[in-house]
């Protein structure tokens, strides 16, 4: 059984298509993304929690449509320009969020959704549950949402969260033992953030005290109890 630790995050992921693994908790998704631009009404909402991918693969589809990001949960991001968005492509990220960076109303979403399709325009959509559970106060906006195809990635496997956890291990120069990953993959949340930010605290840990990346510095560094799993 594994348990949830806090863990920091120091290196900011890639979102290269070639560094996305996958596996069949995402390939479906992976395929509603690649059939763009021929989306159903030109919109796709792309649903996954925390550290599932869909940050990862919108933002390799917003650099492969030329789309223009919107970061409705960031309140630093500056207010939308919808006259700007006709006939573009446009990523939405975290829309379920949108009330926390308060730039993205309702009324807002509700045009860009309607300008998706029209004049070669296409709106991708990512929150961590489908359209039909978001907070909605504008009944046509409801409408529109609830329409919204839907591609979803479930929670990550074992493929992708090894294929995270030797992405990250590579990208600091370290050869971990390879009972190391079956070890951390019994115990880590499956969240590929969660994975990434377990290599940085043994990176730490190994720099800092001059030891290679085992078994044993890994149930230390991240405080694993020996009788969790197998």
């Amino acid at each position: 059984m594994s348990r949830q630790f806090r863990l920091p995050l120091h290196s900011p992921p890639s979102f290269a298509r070639e560094h996305f693994a996958v596996s069949p908790t995402n390939a479906l998704a992976l395929a509603a993304l690649d059939a763009w631009p021929g989306w159903v009404e030109g919109r796709v909402a792309l649903v996954g929690e925390a550290g599932a991918g869909k940050t990862h693969l919108a933002r390799d589809w917003a650099l492969r449509a030329d789309a223009v990001v919107i970061e409705a949960a960031n309140p630093l991001s500056a207010p939308v320009d919808l006259s700007a968005l006709r006939g573009r492509a446009v990523l939405v990220d975290d829309a379920d969020r949108r009330a926390e960076g308060g730039h993205l109303d309702d009324e807002t979403l509700f045009h860009l959704i309607n300008m998706a399709g029209v004049d070669g325009g296409t709106l991708l959509l990512t929150g961590r549950l489908a359209p039909v559970a978001w907070d909605c106060a504008v009944p046509d906006l409801r409408s529109r949402l609830n329409a919204t195809s839907v591609a979803r990635i479930d929670e990550p496997d074992d493929i992708v969260l090894e294929a995270v956890l030797r992405r990250a291990f590579a990208a600091r120069a370290m050869t971990p033992a390879e009972e190391v990953y079956p070890y951390l993959l019994r115990r880590i949340p499956r969240s590929s953030l969660e994975a990434i930010a377990a290599v940085d605290l043994l990176d730490e840990a190994a720099s800092a005290e001059g030891r290679a990346i085992s078994r044993v510095l890994a149930g230390q560094v991240l405080a694993f109890d020996e009788d969790e799993a197998p």
